[in-house]
């Protein structure tokens, strides 16, 4: 069985990576890989995100543990993109409000400038970076929808209370974990993931 790190410390984004790959779909075929997080490798410390783009920071990250713990490893950067605000927060995402990242603040920051605004329309995209064999790989996955005007559901994290997928009317918040994962941003770049390392 061949390991690979994940690196974040983000439990949410643990929560989600797990479900989806116990998901029926994918267990007979990444039974051959064993996925462990920073804290199994004794990694604790706050792992720099100084690029100016999605990939930039995923790949950074990734090649962060690979340089000083010797795993191979894999990253993902998400941002949410707002067309009227000229993509903002984007890679600013969960420093939007500044840098304590509460996702509060962040969100009434977003909803202050939407203020008067028809135009709604936004999308989370998510990256991943593979660092395997010396070799890397990149992943992407982007959902679109719109921000409404105020917060609704308790579940998610992030910017999902105010987030409506197209095709739905309610928010990723107001989703169960399985209905989230069949649409998410994560979600879609995990799967390809999988599909990759299945092949592999």
């Amino acid at each position: 069985m061949k390991t690979l790190v994940f690196a974040t410390q983000n439990k949410h984004k643990i929560e989600e990576i797990n479900h989806v790959l116990n998901m029926k779909i994918f267990q007979e075929q990444t039974r051959q890989w064993n996925i462990i997080g920073l804290a199994e490798i004794s990694c604790f410390e706050d792992i720099p995100e100084t690029s100016d783009t999605l990939e930039g920071n995923a790949l950074q990250k990734a090649k962060y543990v690979l340089d000083n713990y010797g795993h191979d490893c894999f990253a993902d950067d998400t941002g949410f993109e707002i067309d009227s605000l000229g993509g903002k927060p984007g890679i600013y995402s969960a420093r939007y409000a500044g840098p304590q990242r509460n996702f509060d603040d962040n969100i009434h920051k977003v909803l202050e400038e939407l203020k008067g605004n028809d135009n709604r329309k936004a999308r989370f995209r998510t990256i991943i970076a593979l660092l395997l064999d010396s070799k890397q790989y990149f992943f992407e996955g982007l959902v679109e929808g719109r921000v409404i005007h105020e917060k609704c559901g308790t579940g998610g994290f992030g910017y999902d209370p105010v987030f409506v997928p197209d095709g739905y009317n309610k928010t990723f918040a107001e989703m169960s974990l399985d209905e989230k994962n069949q649409i998410s941003h994560r979600a879609l770049a995990v799967k390809k993931l999988i599909d990759f390392l299945k092949n592999y």
